[in-house]
């Protein structure tokens, strides 16, 4: 048996029924999305067709993934969590926002390499001043529809939370504290005298960091990696999503949407909670 995962404003129960007639389905409806199981395969084509057609999210739950055994969600930071890239706010403070975008949307792309890219990006900042991280925290940073009704959903379910970012540990050290998450990780901006340098210090958290960074969290948890669910927009984010038991593209990047297991982008962040029901 299969089970069809439909969410989003658009979906009414007349247009879940058309689905499940077609597929000769059982509908299931519950909180926030509507289930449908069915006895066959779907083939990708015809999933495809289905989103063409309908203005919702359409999802197949994994056949391996069971989302009663989910004991972590790792997610990325910028346009995931958070509705910015911080590097690109950041850079409008010396009004290089064009030229820093322009290489963040190419590394997300997977056009170039993701380390290049960050080391080019962050040499463009070189001596600005620290208090312009602070003030894009304050004034730009905002969360992604949807994250708050995630996390307490997740916290409610016992499933601990992680944010692991190409991004900097200024913000993933405040969302931290700020939303009770569990365990981040991201890179560390150097600074002297109150200016930022131009470079980051140690190594880079990058594609194959973040895939690192949850395979060692599930040791340190005791849980097997189909026990978690990453989710990301980005190329970077896609070594650390194949190592899940459920990835998620949200609001993603083609790449990233043409790999995942699941792609919202019709909903918000609590999409996130239609597929662990």
């Amino acid at each position: 048996m299969a089970i069809l995962v439909l969410q989003g404003k658009n979906l009414t129960n007349s247009m879940a029924l058309e689905i499940s007639d077609k597929l000769n389905g059982i509908l299931e409806p519950y909180i926030g999305c509507i289930k449908i199981t069915f006895p066959q395969n779907m083939l990708p084509d015809q999933l495809s067709n289905l989103r063409q057609r309908y203005d919702f999210d359409i999802n197949i739950i994994p056949e391996q993934f069971e989302p009663k055994e989910v004991r972590l969600l790792v997610t990325d930071m910028d346009s995931t969590l958070i509705s910015i890239e911080c590097v690109d706010e950041i850079a409008d403070f010396i009004n290089a926002k064009p030229e820093v975008s322009a290489i963040t949307d190419a590394a997300m792309r997977g056009d170039i390499n993701f380390e290049t890219s960050l080391r080019q990006r962050v040499a463009l900042l070189k001596g600005l001043d620290t208090s312009v991280l602070e003030r894009v925290f304050e004034e730009r940073l905002k969360l992604n529809p949807g994250a708050e009704s995630m996390l307490k959903g997740l916290k409610e379910k016992g499933i601990k939370t992680a944010l692991v970012s190409g991004g900097f540990t200024f913000f993933t050290e405040r969302l931290k504290e700020q939303l009770g998450l569990d365990y981040t990780m991201a890179n560390v901006l150097t600074e002297k005298n109150g200016k930022l340098t131009g470079e980051v210090s140690g190594a880079i958290c990058g594609e194959q960091a973040k895939a690192d960074f949850l395979i060692t969290q599930c040791e340190k948890l005791g849980i097997s990696t189909l026990q978690v669910v990453a989710m990301g927009d980005g190329a970077n984010d896609l070594s650390m999503m194949k190592e899940a038991g459920l990835s998620i593209a949200y609001h993603a990047k083609a790449k990233v949407q043409s790999e995942a297991d699941v792609v919202l982008n019709y909903c918000g962040l609590e999409g996130v909670l239609g597929m662990l029901q």
